[in-house]
């Protein structure tokens, strides 16, 4: 039973990279050398599992304020010399779709358009049975093979690494949806919630704030009706000093955020650890989404 959990695992992993079964098996020699180096007398390596001391500092109590302000230092600088990341701890995500219905509501997201799902794979065979929660935002890589196949430049990566989207230039080919490794591109085919009932309702016909600009879904000629659509780290948030809003929700506190050049920021300090990797990374795409693990 034992041995069928594991290679179920491994199978799931691996859709998503060699990496995640990498980090998976970081955990047990980790955890090995820990009891070793107490054995010795040897100050035990932390790896960050629950203790954020060495994270907050500065009189916080919550890490979420420390990390907003560490978006906050971070637009003091020149859009060149920031560099935005996302990290998420598997083992702190309950799948508990906050996040998903959070961005779902900030970016008034259309029925088929989703920008943080959360991916749910039961492991094992009865009784031996665990779950994987796997939220999957954009990757926002460094090298996105979207931003080359686009064939009228409508994808582009700003200085600060956000891979984004110019709806007015869009003409809706798709492209980018074939390349993309992660499957996170989505078309907007401009359906609602409440298509076919006798009356649209209110939440069906609200604009979207996306890259600083209202965009009104008056009829399916209008963007970001037929364009595709795609996190960006709710960059509209972040120009104004605030976090994303998948992660303010997150009620597991899995979720964390900030400009890696700082290296006084808290998700400079996660990154530097053993059990962080990312998906896919033998790809040469260099995301900015790390998992812990």
């Amino acid at each position: 039973m034992g041995k069928t959990k594991k290679n179920d695992r491994r199978d799931f992993l691996s859709k998503f990279g060699t990496a995640f079964v990498a980090g998976a098996a970081l955990t047990p020699l980790m955890s090995h050398a820990s009891e070793l180096m107490k054995e010795e007398g040897v100050v035990e390596i932390k790896d960050f599992k629950g203790s954020f001391e060495d994270l907050l500092g500065g009189g916080y109590e919550n890490i979420k304020l420390r990390m907003q302000d560490d978006v906050r230092r971070a637009l003091k600088k020149p859009m060149k010399d920031r560099k935005w990341a996302m990290a998420i701890d598997l083992r702190k995500c309950i799948g508990c779709n906050a996040c998903t219905v959070a961005c779902i509501s900030e970016n008034a997201l259309p029925p088929g358009v989703v920008y943080r799902p959360v991916i749910k794979e039961e492991i094992g065979t009865y009784p031996n049975v665990s779950k994987i929660n796997l939220p999957k935002p954009c990757m926002q890589c460094d090298e996105p093979p979207c931003v080359d196949v686009c064939p009228v430049s409508a994808t582009w990566k700003r200085e600060d690494g956000i891979v984004v989207i110019d709806y007015k230039t869009c003409i809706g080919c798709r492209y980018c949806m074939t390349a993309c490794p992660y499957e996170h591109r989505m078309f907007d085919f401009g359906e609602k919630y409440t298509d076919g009932l006798p009356m649209v309702a209110a939440y069906d016909d609200r604009p979207s704030f996306e890259y600083g600009e209202e965009w009104e879904r008056k009829d399916k000629h209008s963007s970001p009706v037929g364009n595709v659509r795609k996190c960006t780290f709710c960059s509209h948030r972040l120009d104004e000093g605030l976090l994303p809003q998948c992660l303010t929700t997150c009620i597991g506190g899995a979720n964390y955020f900030g400009d890696l050049n700082d290296q006084d920021s808290v998700i400079a300090k996660l990154v530097s650890k053993l059990n962080v990797f990312r998906l896919k990374e033998e790809m040469g795409t260099e995301p900015k989404v790390y998992y812990i693990r």
